[in-house]
């Protein structure tokens, strides 16, 4: 079959986006597409594969997001936002309840994060703290700055669910052998933990977070947007940053500016960018992908979102939370970054499922 796409990134998470609208795939169907659209080492790549859905009375439109080993994820807030631009693009708006998996996200086109930089508010959550839910079970029903010597670490972890579960420590330095080490420990579904997590380790920098992510279904990541508002969410909660005040949430991939409620919304502002828009064909049975077709590029997009991606955050804060100072964001944007060369419409160009 062939399927139109978008591929797209949200700092640097990036994904193929299928307008599902009119799509009728059975959950293996969709599994196979993931796996094979998202195949790293394949013809489009990607960490995962979005879908913007149909909508309902209360919902202009929905998303779900498969992870490149399919399985279906609950949130990605990254994807969200290059879901919403297109079902606002789609459907005439500048925001939406959107409808995902397993919650409701309020998303809306917010001012650029600097010019050329096509940006997307979501306010997500709320936060939960009950990890009986997920379930995990430690024996307590909240973990705050706990251990989970199970993991094979001597790390203090915070459990937050955005809805997908997250693990998040605070450490001085990021040791990547260390996270993955963790991270993969808690994909083995463990009976404690059957659902697995996504881990987080987080430094400290004056203005913000930086987010170093070990992404269930996916792996050590560039960016995960529910990780880093977890990641909000958590330094607010252990007196490291303020409720109500926006600070930049740095990653590899680039950065969001970021804002946690004390009832556990936590609110991301981030790049919603296009790189190139075509079609493929795709065969479910043998995930075969072949004859990719580039019909439209985006380069500009790139270039701006490049551009504001190479800020990089000050020397790291110690991460126990009474060193920390009060933070404020810095939301200047670089001198260099490129004119902005207008909003692309969709006007004309059907990627919708064929």
């Amino acid at each position: 079959m062939r399927l139109a796409l978008v591929k797209c990134h949200g700092s640097g998470n990036d994904f193929p986006l299928l307008d599902a609208r009119t799509v009728r795939f059975d959950d293996d169907v969709w599994e196979a597409v993931a796996v094979a659209l998202a195949d790293r080492d394949g013809a489009v790549g990607g960490d995962g594969l979005l879908a913007l859905t149909g909508g309902d009375r209360s919902h202009p439109f929905g998303m779900r997001m498969w992870n490149s080993d399919g399985s279906e994820a609950e949130l990605c807030l990254n994807g969200l936002r290059c879901v919403a631009r297109l079902g606002f693009e789609r459907e005439g708006i500048e925001e939406a309840a959107v409808r995902c998996n397993a919650s409701t996200v309020q998303a809306s086109r917010a001012p650029d994060l600097a010019p050329g930089v096509v940006t997307v508010r979501e306010v997500a959550g709320p936060a939960m703290l009950d990890v009986t839910g997920w379930p995990m079970n430690i024996g307590e029903v909240e973990l705050v700055e706990g251990p989970l010597p199970r993991l094979g670490s001597t790390r203090s972890f915070t459990a937050i669910a955005m809805p997908n579960p997250h693990l998040v420590a605070f450490v001085d330095a990021i040791d990547e052998a260390e996270l993955v080490a963790v991270g993969e420990a808690a994909q083995d579904s463990p009976a404690w933990m059957p659902n697995r997590a996504n881990v987080s380790f987080v430094t400290l920098h004056e203005g913000g977070l930086f987010v170093r992510t070990y992404e269930r279904g996916v792996g050590l990541t560039d960016s995960c947007g529910s990780a880093m508002a977890a990641s909000v969410y958590a330094a607010c909660l252990t007196g490291r940053a303020d409720y109500d005040e926006e600070i930049t949430v740095w990653n590899k991939g680039g950065l969001v500016r970021g804002s946690a409620e004390i009832g556990g919304e936590v609110t991301l502002s981030g790049n919603a960018t296009w790189a190139w828009a075509g079609s493929v064909d795709i065969d479910p049975a043998t995930g075969a992908v072949s004859d990719v077709r580039v019909e439209a590029r985006f380069d500009a997009e790139g270039l701006a979102y490049a551009a504001l991606a190479a800020s990089v955050p000050g020397a790291p804060i110690a991460a126990t939370a009474a060193a920390v100072p009060e933070m404020e964001a810095d939301i200047s944007a670089p001198a260099t970054t490129p004119k902005r060369e207008g909003n692309f419409s969709w006007d004309g160009f059907d990627i919708r499922a064929r």
